[in-house]
């Protein structure tokens, strides 16, 4: 008699059964909506990228592209002042940072001391982190921001409370500016977090060219830091997932002796290529992008909203009268897609991703008819 077969639930790591996954925003099924719930930005590749990309369509399909994107790490260390052994591309930041879970954190069964299996992040904070070290097998440390989702204070000794910051914990995140908040930290308060720990401490930078200072020089400084980037938000290349980190030869070196080969598509490395040859139409959407959220914070702060100070192409919003959740719907209904977190501490705001000028207009306009329609709002 054959041996009956296993289930294919059976066949499944438990760790895989218990773990709750990173959830994206949502992604519109119908035409028409007003898209300002997954941070894209509003304004279209430079021309010259999409030639590029266009030009590149041709028979090298049936190629590999360059397996360390090589040409592309040698742009972006001359670009960044450092050499092109401090630079690894990904595909997309957030490969890097499941790279970095990998390569600087013990799984936590078998390991001996707690902190080499810890990984720390910030709360709230970019809610794939958690997501990534369950999927290693690694023990979690959220530690709470402060007051209006300020930097939490840095021990002054070597241990900290058990909500505290942990100077020994092997991996620490830290978005900068954060995400959902949209609050910027200056290079000061990350310097201070970074001389206060002696794990690696990654300062994930997707925002920052929409802030008023950033923390690469940090990377260059310090042996343990690593900052990382995404073409993503600032430069519209999604749709390419295209990312990096910079920091010491080492630890690049680690990262890439774990990376997948050829793990960044060749259409990616030639779009991105041609973005670093066009920074000046970028710099221009940035400042438009910064203009557009500052209008729009003043209109909603002005129609009774709560605004948190932003430092990135979104803003987070605590809306006046009904629960977040209704204001997600009532939206919704109106065409307008924003971003609602059921996480406690977070419920009762939205993230708004700022989008183009006419979108800001028709937010408003919006939000101002459901004030004087609707008796609950």
């Amino acid at each position: 008699m054959p041996r009956s077969q296993p289930s294919p639930q059976s066949l499944v790591r438990p760790l895989v059964h218990g773990l709750h996954a990173y959830v994206p925003g949502e992604q519109p099924r119908i035409r028409g909506l007003i898209k300002l719930n997954t941070n894209e930005n509003p304004y279209p590749p430079s021309p010259r990228v999409l030639r590029a990309t266009q030009g590149a369509v041709d028979g090298r399909f049936r190629l590999y592209p360059n397996p360390t994107s090589q040409a592309l790490r040698e742009r972006l260390a001359k670009l960044h002042g450092c050499d092109p052994s401090q630079v690894l591309v990904g595909n997309g930041s957030d490969e890097v940072l499941a790279l970095a879970v990998r390569a600087f954190v013990e799984p936590e069964v078998g390991c001996r001391k707690a902190s080499k299996a810890t990984v720390q992040y910030l709360d709230p904070s970019y809610s794939l982190y958690p997501v990534l070290a369950a999927i290693h097998g690694a023990r979690t440390h959220a530690v709470p921001l402060g007051p209006d989702f300020a930097l939490p204070a840095m021990p002054s000794g070597k241990r900290a409370g058990r909500k505290g910051w942990n100077p020994e914990a092997a991996l620490s995140l830290v978005t900068t500016p954060n995400a959902p908040s949209g609050r910027g930290f200056t290079n000061t308060e990350l310097e201070t977090l970074c001389r206060a720990t002696r794990g690696v401490v990654v300062l994930d930078e997707a925002y920052v060219d929409f802030a008023r200072e950033n923390a690469l020089a940090l990377a260059l400084k310090y042996p343990h830091v690593l900052v990382f980037r995404t073409f993503s938000k600032a430069y519209s290349l999604c749709f390419q997932r295209v990312g990096y980190c910079v920091g010491h030869p080492e630890l690049i070196e680690a990262l890439d002796r774990i990376r997948d080969s050829y793990n960044v598509n060749g259409l990616g490395q030639v779009a991105a290529l041609a973005t670093l040859d066009d920074l000046p139409y970028y710099r221009r959407n940035f400042k438009r992008v910064i203009a557009t959220r500052e209008r729009l914070t003043t209109a909603l702060t002005a129609l009774g909203f709560s605004v948190v100070p932003s430092q990135t192409n979104f803003i987070f919003v605590r809306p006046p009268g009904p629960p977040a959740e209704s204001w997600l719907k009532s939206l919704r209904d109106q065409r307008i897609l924003v971003r609602w977190f059921r996480t406690p501490g977070l419920s009762d705001r939205l993230r708004i991703t700022i989008g183009s000028d006419a979108e800001a207009d028709r937010l408003v306009r919006v939000v101002r008819q459901l004030q004087r329609t609707r008796p609950n709002h």
